[in-house]
């Protein structure tokens, strides 16, 4: 079983002869407690391709100290990882190889880098005892695991790589703050922060190993690989005659900088980059959803709708013959994510519904009704999702994602300038939904109305994703337009979560009438729910009007 630990340290560079300052005195430190001195034995894990490091994640095997085992470590901001704990076993137990499967894919994981640590720990406690840190003097020698890429004579006795550091670490909740008065107090002394983000990205780098052959970067980090649609996709549009521009765009790929109207911006840049941070949230989401983190499981759900909005919004700039597949897959991957997520939103409606119906009004057992209709529902929902990400089909969407980022089917129009080519599909995607709309509002009352106000909702949505990866080369206007949407969307959605509770509060009220329980309180929360829904169809001519005027298309240039 694996256990959770957070991590918020600061790492430091010293030289041989450096001396660790005294830190009484430093904040609320009012004591510094020698802790004794640990030897740590340490074998990292990777894939040949460095697909773990090259994304911030460090997995290894270490003997010695107090917390021997296996520890993942999961990047989640600057200087706070969140490190996953497991028992000792020769091989890399699947609780954590699951986490990484994301990145890792089907490659094997095998040794790359063995670290020996000398540790000396000190503990900094408050005037009341209390530790508030702990200070580890590291001195490690680094080198690249037998049968790895380097390895040379690392078995036979080879010196590797020397160094040592400082790390300081949290103890409990203690505010951050401390950490930096510590760090002026070290600097004062000489003592300056770490150039690589862990040791084993200095051992990669000082023991020549990394991705293609070049010394692993310092600091990788989430997204530090560069999965930008460069190299390949450069040189098959350049292949293709599709001019400078399109290899440009191709190259530039996240597009990082890109600010509203950049000169020479690219079609390409602005599309790429914002299906470039949806894959990337998906890929890197996935390791929380099956922590079951909150709101993990909604993220990456959201993820995957935008990334298949982007392919069908901006066929002009992405080969809609190479996208509509992997748009399949998405919509497949956003239905499993949501089977457990729609039932929790809907049981928090209708329990928020109950609680606000006074006690004269709640005929029978309520409560317990609603509890088993829910846990009906979500009974087994968890591991037949678990079951999904652990799939082969999943496993195949991931890695055509990971070739999507890698050589992304570009087209002509992707070298042209950004401004015109997503004013244009942003425009076409509101007309889509204009003519919903309208359609709905015409509709007669009842079903055929629900599902056309259904319809013109996910077109809003389609339309308000396509202004917010617009937004690097339209600028203000794109996110004024994405807001507007947003709230026709947003009343939208309104109407359709009432759809779907007035049909449970009918299930439900027809199973508590079949126990002999009667269906009174159901029903009357069906007519508020009723009620509701006429208000939001009321509502949305005048809001239609407001947002469908025509200077704010016109707003958007082209």
């Amino acid at each position: 079983m694996a256990d959770t630990v957070r991590e918020i340290e600061r790492k430091y560079e010293v030289g041989n002869d450096t001396q660790l300052p005294d830190l009484t005195g430093i904040g609320p430190v009012a004591a510094v407690a020698e802790a004794g001195t640990e030897d740590l034995d340490a074998l990292y894990y990777d894939t040949t391709g460095l697909s773990l490091a090259a994304d911030g994640i460090t997995l290894r095997r270490r003997t010695g100290g107090r917390d021997a085992g296996w520890h993942l470590k999961l990047p989640v901001a600057p200087g706070v990882r969140d490190e996953v704990r497991a028992p000792l076993s020769d091989v890399p137990p699947p609780e954590l190889t699951a986490l990484v499967r994301s990145r890792a894919l089907d490659q094997e994981l095998v040794p790359v880098v063995r670290l020996r640590t000398r540790r000396t720990v000190r503990v900094l406690r408050d005037a009341a005892g209390t530790p508030l840190a702990e200070v580890a003097e590291d001195a490690v020698r680094a080198w690249p695991a037998a049968g790895s890429v380097g390895a040379g004579e690392a078995g036979a006795g080879r010196a590797g790589a020397r160094w040592r550091e400082i790390e300081v670490e949290l103890l409990g909740e203690v505010d951050t703050g401390l950490l930096d008065e510590i760090g002026r107090a070290l600097a004062a002394a000489g003592v300056r922060p770490a150039s690589a983000a862990s040791k084993l990205a200095r051992a990669l780098a000082e023991t020549g190993q990394g991705r293609d052959g070049a010394a692993a970067p310092h600091t990788a980090g989430p997204g530090g690989r560069r999965s930008d649609g460069s190299g390949k996709a450069a040189a098959k549009a350049k292949s293709k005659g599709k001019g400078k521009a399109a290899t440009k765009g191709a190259v530039k790929g996240k597009g990082k900088g890109a600010g509203a109207g950049k000169k020479g911006q690219t079609a390409g840049d602005v599309v790429l980059r914002y299906a470039h941070e949806q894959v990337r949230a998906i890929i890197e989401l996935e390791p929380a959803v099956r922590r079951d983190l909150p709101d993990a499981v909604h993220q990456m759900r959201v993820a995957t709708r935008r990334l298949r909005s982007a392919f069908r919004s901006y066929t002009k700039v992405l080969d809609r013959a190479a996208t509509r597949p992997i748009g399949v897959e998405l919509q497949w991957l956003a239905a499993e994510l949501g089977v457990e997520r729609d039932r929790e939103v809907l049981t928090g409606r209708l329990q928020e519904a109950l609680a606000g119906v006074p006690g004269t009004l709640r005929l029978g057992p309520l409560d317990a009704r609603l509890r088993i209709w829910s846990e009906r529902r979500r009974a087994g929902a968890r591991d037949q999702l678990l079951a999904v990400l652990d799939g082969p089909r999943h496993l195949s969407l991931l890695k055509t994602l990971h070739a999507f980022l890698e050589e992304p089917p570009l087209r002509k129009a992707a070298g042209c300038p950004a401004p015109e080519v997503v004013a244009g599909a942003v425009l076409k995607d509101y007309r889509r939904l204009a003519r919903r709309t309208e359609a709905a509002l015409a509709a007669p009352a009842g079903r055929e109305r629900d599902e056309a106000l259904h319809g013109a909702r996910k077109a809003a949505k389609r339309t308000r994703y396509a202004a917010e990866a617009a937004r690097p080369a339209l600028g203000r206007p794109a996110k004024k337009f994405a807001t507007r949407t947003k709230r026709v969307q947003q009343l939208l959605g309104d109407h359709q979560d009432s759809v779907v509770a007035r049909a449970a509060l009918r299930e439900l009220a027809t199973q508590a009438q079949q126990a002999g329980e009667g269906g009174f309180t159901f029903g009357l929360l069906y007519g508020r729910e009723e009620a509701l829904a006429a208000d939001r169809e009321r509502a949305l001519p005048d809001l239609w009007r407001k947002v469908s005027r025509r200077k704010h298309r016109a707003a958007l240039g082209p």
